[in-house]
Parts: C-alpha cells; structure tokens; sequence
C-alpha cells in the first residue's frame, strides 16, 4: 500500500509498524540536571558534519532530559556496545528518578562535567548551540568539544522491529 501527496494521512500505527523496521544503533545521553545527573536511551542521533564535527541528537520534546540538555548547553553521547543493551533499558525507563541514576557505574566525567559511562564504543561531548522543534521532538545540534574511543572489538548494540538484535 502507498500513499502519495494528496491521498489521505499515513495512519500511525502502520508508521510505527514500517519504521521499526530501520537498524538502529542504540545510544545514551547524559547530561547534568543541577547537581543530578540524568541519562536517557536514544536511537535517534546523527552524525551532521565533519567539517566542523558536529552531531544531534532527537529528544521528545516535552520531556525532561529535553529540557535538561537544553538547560546545561551540553551533553554526551555514547555508542552502546552489543552487550550493554541493559543500559539501553535502564535509562530507557520513562520516569526513573534521577537521584542514584548512575548508582553501580563506574563514571569519568568531560570537562562540561557530564557523564561519560564505562565499555561504550565511544562518546561525543556536544555543545548545543541550535535547537529546531520537528513535529514531537526537539533537535539539538552542536559542535563536538571532546570524544574518546571505547571497546572496538566490541559491535554496536542495535534494535530491529523493535527487538535487540546483532550485526554479527
């Protein structure tokens, strides 16, 4: 079934159905909420440009890690490996309490202050400088400051059809 322009709207449901479809690597951000740290499951990031290296990432608008990364001006992403999926539920659970978010990791921190979690593949330390609304989500793009290298042996934790699978 196709739609074109002019056609009824695509129905909801069958776009959740057909876009999990998509490979997608799963990711954290983190950032400072006060003297809390807050961290959040993304799979909606991007790599924008080389020249400066910059990045985005997509955070459902209303919510508080949103507010959060918009509020400090920066945050760090990190590339979850294949097996640190349970990060990927920990802080993909809506409504955690940020008191003791990061209990039970070991964390260093960039020079923002932000989280940086341990075994990832590797994180990106961003600067917000724009913010674009886009239908639900607000894009935060900014130039990366800072990045280190992880576990490359490792291969990057994925979802498809809305399941945990793996590249190898």
């Amino acid at each position: 079934m196709s739609n074109s322009v002019g056609q009824d709207p695509v129905d909801q449901d069958e776009y959740r159905r057909l876009s999990d479809l998509l490979v997608v690597g799963l990711a954290v951000v983190s950032t400072r909420q006060g003297s809390h740290d807050l961290a959040v499951t993304v799979d909606s990031y991007l790599d924008v440009s080389y020249d400066p290296p910059t990045m985005l990432i997509a955070l459902y608008g209303m919510s508080r890690a949103a507010e959060a990364v918009e509020e400090a001006g920066h945050f760090c992403l990190h590339l979850l490996a294949e097996d640190q999926h349970e990060l990927a539920d920990r802080f993909g659970t809506p409504g955690a309490p940020l008191q003791g978010m990061l209990t039970g990791l070991e964390v260093t921190r960039t020079g923002d202050g932000d989280a940086i979690l341990p075994g990832v593949l590797a994180h990106f330390a961003i600067r917000v400088e724009q913010a674009v609304d886009a239908a639900t989500h607000r894009l935060l793009i900014g130039p990366v400051v800072e990045m280190g290298e992880g576990r490359l042996e490792a291969g990057p934790a994925v979802r498809f059809a809305a399941e945990r699978a793996a590249l190898r």
